[in-house]
């Protein structure tokens, strides 16, 4: 009688198989994380980034409209 394969055999092809699947998932969720973290640190870039530039142009439009000269005042063209 010729046997294809010992329950043993088929035993250590299936854990070997559940490993290779559960690797597959350690790999995925670590990726997953990355990405997770790289958004995250796109986002808060993007954030500081506006937060900066709205803050120079308030500190722009204040100074520019608080300036101590006095205006100077145009007398009309003569004809």
């Amino acid at each position: 009688m010729t046997t294809t394969g010992s329950s043993g055999d088929d035993h250590r092809i299936l854990r070997g198989e559940k490993m290779f699947e559960f690797e597959m998932h350690q790999a995925r969720s670590s990726e997953l994380i990355r990405r997770a973290e790289q958004e995250r640190q796109a986002r808060e870039a993007v954030r500081l980034a506006r937060a900066a530039r709205d803050e120079a142009a308030a500190r722009t439009a204040q100074s520019e409209s608080h300036t101590h000269r006095p205006r100077s005042h145009r007398s009309p063209r003569a004809a």
